[in-house]
């Protein structure tokens, strides 16, 4: 079984009030029980040509309403570059320069189309990208 941990920590000491330090870890885990996940589609970086939208995952490629999660980071330094990020054909938001992400996917297929779309803001922007895929 394979075993994969995730681990963010977030600290800031002028956001709040107080010192924010924040630290959590989860392990990445099938859908329903205690396995952990055992494929992916390997750590792989996409340097764009262009600015037009183009499909990251196609859902319909990945067993439907399992515990897949998605790893995505922008490597642009220039902090105006983003990349727009479309789940199902709706924009849940932009990953600027340095930023990233780790989220759940479905990929679900059964109601609408759940691709994951990227869209860059700049010609020859590069994005770095894993999926853990509960197949």
């Amino acid at each position: 079984m394979a075993t994969t941990t995730a681990t963010i920590t977030l600290s800031s000491t002028d956001l709040l009030s107080d010192e924010l330090a924040l630290s959590t870890t989860a392990t990445l885990t099938q859908a329903g029980n205690a396995t952990g996940l055992t494929g992916t589609t390997g750590l792989a970086r996409k340097t764009t040509g262009n600015t037009t939208e183009y499909t990251l995952f196609a859902g319909a490629d990945y067993t439907d309403d399992k515990a897949h999660k998605v790893y995505l980071k922008n490597m642009s330094t220039t902090s105006a570059q983003y990349f727009e990020i479309q789940i199902a054909g709706t924009v849940v938001g932009k990953l600027y320069a340095g930023d990233w992400a780790l989220f759940p996917w479905s990929a679900d297929t059964t109601g609408t189309n759940c691709d994951i779309d990227i869209t860059p803001q700049a010609a020859d922007m590069t994005l770095e990208y894993m999926l853990f895929t509960d197949e």
